[in-house]
C-alpha cells in the first residue's frame, strides 16, 4: 500500500485563553480531499494530542487546556493529510503531450511531495500518462508505451499503464531518502520510427519507525553533593534514532528498585533528552555511589515493526555522592519518650542519637526547656530528669534537642521530642463538691437524702474505682447509712424516725473515700446535713445554721492539729517574755557601765581651732561630771566657810586625773582595741572627719574620767606611743597625744 501526504506551511494566532471549553483554533484542508473520507488529519509535534486535538475528517483544530502567552509565546505543530483509499492512487499525476517530442507531465501532487513506501516488491507509487496529438485511429502513430531510462534498478514501470513500482523489496529511507527516477513514453508501441518523450520523476521515501532507540554509550558517570535538595539536576543522557519526526520522541525510565526510590528521570520535549534528578535526599555516610539503569523507549510504535525487535535500550548511570561538612545527623529509634511521674531525679528518660564522623555533642534548647526540667548528657545523648515530675501539672513536654560537632557549633542539627509523663496513684480522691443536704423534721427512715461523687486528679490506664465508707470517727452515729453503689457513687440515707432541730439543727457526715490504687490512697470529705421544718408536702421552709459535730469525740488528726496551734501560741508567749527581760536587762549594764558612743558629724571644715561658735561645746561638756573648784590657798577646804560671794572667782575645772602605779589599764586598753577591730572590717565606718568620744568609766573606778581632758596638767606622765600602730585613722588621735 502506497500512502500519500504533505505538509505546507500555515500560520494560526490565537488570543491568551484561560476559559474551559475548547478554543477553536484554525483548520487544514487538502485540496484533495472530496469529503469521502479518504484523507485523515494527523497532527505531531509541541502539544500534540494534550493541549491541541485535530478532528481526522473536517481538519478543525481546538485547544484543550489554558494558553498563556507569557509562558509560551508560539507552537511548532507537524500536520499531515495522507489518503487512505485505492482510488487515491490513479490520481496522482497525469502528462499530457504537445506533440512526441515535447512530452509535459502535470502532477496534482506539490512539489514538496512525500510517499510512503511500505517496504514490498511490485508497490505501486504513481502512475504517469503521456498523450499523443496524432490520429490514434490510424495504424500505430499514437499507441504509447512506457519505459525506465534512469532508476531500473530501484523502480519498474508499466509499459501499457505507466504506473510505477517498486523493484526492490528493502527501501531504506535511513540509507537513501531520494530517487530521480526518468520515464520515457515512446509512440508506434515503442517500434523503430516511434517518437519519444522522456519526464523525471522525484519519489521522496517518508520515515517509518523501523529503528530502536540506541544509547551511544553502555555506561554514564555523575557526580553531586550529598546536600543537594531533591528535585536538583544531576546530569543528562540521550538515546540516539535513525528515524526521524515523532518517530524519535522518547520516553525514559529507571529500572532498577534502588534506583527509583532515590532518582527519577524526565524526559525534555525539545532534545528528546533523559534528565536524571534527585528524588530522596543522599547521604554520603550510608551510601557514596549508586547505581541507576535508565531505560530509553520509543513513544511511538508501529506495530508493522514489532517483529524487529523490542524498540528499547538500557544504559547504567553511576551517580557519585560526594562529601561535604554537615551537622550531625539524628537517627532516634522514635521522637516519643515515656517516663513514671514519681521518677527520681537524675533518672534516665531515653537517648538520643546522632550519626557524625566526627564526635557529635548534645545540648537541649533552653528556649523549649525553661525550667529545666530536663538534662542531657553532652557526650552520651542521655536525657535525664532535672526536677520532681508531676503528670497533673504537665502531662506532655515538647523539647529540641541539639547535635553539633564537638569542633565546630556552627554545625548544628535539631530534633523535636516529646517526652510522656505516665500517670501513677499520687493523689487520693475527694469529694466532687463540699456536699450540703437537708433533711425534714418529719423524715422517715431509708429516706435518700444526697448522691456522693468524687474525683481523682489521677487517670489509671484501668479506670477509676472507688470505695465508700463512714469515717472511723462516725462509727457512733445512728443517725444516717452510707450505700456504696458500685458505680463510683454513694448514696446517704436517714436511719432514724424523725429529728428535732430544737435540739440540734445540724449535722456533719465524715465519708471516708479510697481509690483502687496501688497503691490504694484515701481522704475523708464531710457532708453538712441540716435539718429543716417542712410543710405538709414536703417542702422546705426554714432551717437553722447552727453546727454540731455527729462524732463525740475530735478525730486524732483535728486533735493534733489543735495541740499544734496551742503549742505554738505558748512558744510565742515565752519568746516575748524573754526579749523583753534582755532587753531591760541590757539597758541596765549600759546604765552601770555609763558607756557612751557618740558619734558628730558635719560636713564642712570650720573656722580651724579658734573657732568657737561654730560648735556648742557643751555638748561635749555635758559629757563629764564639772565640779565647782573654790578660790583659796592650796584650793581651800570644805569647811572654809561655803562658796565664795564673789562669782568672778568661780572656776569650773576638768577633774584631776593622777596616775597611780598600781591601776590597772587592761581594762580600757581592751575596750579601745575591740572599737578599732570593729571600725577597721567595718565598711560603713564614718568617714576621717568624723569626730568619735569614747567615755567609759568603768566598773567602781575612783577616777572620775580618763580623758586627758580633765587632766590639770599640760604633760602626761603615760606613754601613747602605741596609738601610731593604730592605723591610718587614728593618726590625728596619736599625734594629740
Amino acid at each position: 500500500r502506497v500512502k500519500r501526504g504533505w505538509v505546507w506551511n500555515q500560520f494560526f494566532v490565537v488570543e491568551e485563553y484561560t476559559g474551559t471549553e475548547p478554543l477553536y483554533v484554525g483548520k487544514i484542508h487538502s485540496d484533495s480531499d472530496e469529503g469521502d473520507g479518504s484523507i485523515k488529519y494527523t497532527i505531531s509535534g509541541e502539544g500534540a494530542g494534550t493541549i491541541f486535538l485535530i478532528d481526522e475528517i473536517t481538519g478543525d483544530i481546538h485547544a484543550t487546556e489554558r494558553l498563556d502567552r507569557e509562558q509560551k509565546t508560539f507552537y511548532t505543530l507537524r500536520a499531515q493529510a495522507p489518503c487512505v483509499s485505492d482510488r487515491c492512487w490513479p490520481l496522482l499525476s497525469s502528462c499530457a503531450s504537445l506533440w512526441p517530442r515535447g512530452l509535459r507531465c502535470s502532477s496534482q501532487l506539490p512539489p514538496d511531495s512525500i510517499l510512503l513506501l511500505v517496504p514490498a516488491a511490485g508497490t505501486s507509487v504513481m502512475q504517469v500518462m503521456a498523450s499523443d496529438a496524432d490520429d490514434p485511429t490510424y495504424g500505430s502513430s499514437a499507441r504509447v508505451v512506457y519505459s525506465v531510462l534512469e532508476g531500473e534498478q530501484h523502480f519498474t514501470v508499466d509499459s501499457k499503464t505507466g504506473v510505477i513500482r517498486t523493484a526492490v523489496a528493502d527501501l531504506d529511507r535511513e540509507t537513501q531518502d531520494r530517487y530521480e527516477v526518468v520515464i520515457r513514453a515512446t509512440d508506434m508501441a515503442g517500434q523503430l520510427g516511434g517518437l519519444s518523450g522522456s519526464t523525471t520523476v522525484t519519489i521522496v521515501v517518508t520515515d517509518v519507525n523501523d529503528n530502536p532507540p540506541r544509547f551511544p554509550q553502555k555506561m554514564y558517570q555523575f557526580s553531586i553533593v550529598e546536600t543537594a535538595p531533591v528535585g536538583t539536576a544531576i546530569g543528562r543522557v540521550k538515546a540516539e534514532d535513525s528515524d526521524v519526526g515523532e518517530n524519535t520522541d522518547m520516553t525514559y525510565q529507571v529500572k532498577d528498585e534502588e534506583g527509583v526510590e532515590m532518582f527519577k528521570v524526565t524526559t525534555d520535549s525539545n532534545t528528546q533528552e533523559a534528565v536524571i534528578m534527585v528524588q530522596k535526599p543522599l547521604d554520603y555516610e550510608s551510601k557514596k555511589v549508586h547505581t541507576v539503569v535508565v531505560e530509553a523507549l520509543n513513544k511511538f510504535v508501529d506495530p508493522r515493526f514489532v517483529d524487529l525487535g523490542t524498540f528499547r535500550d538500557q544504559t547504567i548511570v553511576r551517580v557519585s555522592v560526594l562529601d561535604v561538612d554537615e551537622p550531625p545527623e539524628f537517627r532516634p529509634p522514635s521522637n516519643l519518650m515515656e517516663v513514671l511521674e514519681d521518677a527520681h531525679v537524675g533518672s534516665i528518660v531515653g537517648v538520643v542519637h546522632a550519626l557524625d564522623p566526627d564526635t557529635a555533642q548534645y545540648a537541649i534548647d533552653r528556649s523549649t526547656d525553661a525550667e529545666r526540667i530536663f538534662d542531657i548528657d553532652a557526650n552520651t545523648g542521655a536525657i535525664v530528669t532535672g526536677k520532681v515530675l508531676d503528670r497533673e501539672t504537665a502531662g506532655w513536654h515538647n523539647i529540641t534537642v541539639l547535635a553539633m560537632e564537638a569542633d565546630n557549633h556552627s554545625q548544628v542539627s535539631r530534633a523535636s521530642l516529646r517526652i510522656r509523663i505516665l500517670d501513677v496513684n499520687d493523689n487520693p480522691p475527694e469529694l466532687a463538691t463540699p456536699y450540703e443536704a437537708a433533711v425534714c423534721e418529719d423524715a422517715k427512715p431509708g429516706q435518700l437524702i444526697q448522691t456522693i461523687s468524687v474525683v481523682d486528679r489521677d487517670e489509671p490506664q484501668s479506670g477509676h474505682r472507688f470505695y465508700f465508707t463512714l469515717a472511723p470517727e462516725a462509727t457512733t452515729n445512728h443517725h444516717f447509712s452510707l450505700l456504696d453503689i458500685k458505680d463510683n457513687t454513694a448514696a446517704v440515707h436517714t436511719q432514724r424516725m424523725g429529728f428535732n432541730r430544737q435540739e440540734q439543727d445540724v449535722y456533719l457526715l465524715p465519708i471516708l473515700v479510697v481509690d483502687s490504687g496501688p497503691p490504694a490512697l484515701s481522704s475523708t470529705g464531710t457532708l453538712t446535713i441540716r435539718i429543716c421544718s417542712c410543710d405538709s408536702n414536703g417542702a422546705i421552709q426554714s432551717c437553722n445554721s447552727t453546727a454540731y459535730v455527729v462524732s463525740a469525740t475530735l478525730s486524732p488528726g483535728a486533735l493534733i492539729a489543735l495541740l499544734v496551734c496551742i503549742l505554738i501560741l505558748v512558744v510565742l508567749v515565752l519568746l516575748i517574755l524573754t526579749l523583753k527581760r534582755h532587753h531591760k536587762s541590757h539597758l541596765t549594764s549600759e546604765d552601770d557601765e555609763d558607756m557612751r558612743d557618740n558619734v558628730i558629724k558635719y560636713n564642712d571644715e570650720g573656722g580651724g581651732e579658734q573657732d568657737t561658735e561654730a560648735y556648742d561645746m557643751s555638748a561635749l561638756r555635758s559629757l563629764y561630771d564639772f565640779s565647782e573648784i573654790k578660790g583659796g590657798d592650796g584650793g581651800g577646804g570644805p569647811g572654809e566657810g561655803g562658796p565664795s560671794g564673789n562669782p568672778a572667782s568661780e572656776l569650773h575645772a576638768l577633774p584631776q586625773w593622777v596616775q597611780s602605779p598600781d591601776l590597772d589599764f587592761s581594762v580600757f586598753r581592751d575596750y579601745i582595741c575591740k572599737k578599732v577591730e570593729q571600725a577597721d572590717e567595718d565598711l560603713s565606718v564614718p568617714p576621717y572627719d568624723s569626730f568619735q568620744t569614747y567615755a567609759f568609766e568603768g566598773l567602781d573606778s575612783p577616777m572620775p574620767s580618763l580623758s586627758s581632758i580633765n587632766t590639770w596638767s599640760s604633760g602626761s606622765e603615760q606613754d601613747f606611743s602605741y596609738l601610731g600602730a593604730w592605723g591610718p585613722r587614728f593618726q590625728q588621735l596619736a599625734a594629740l597625744y
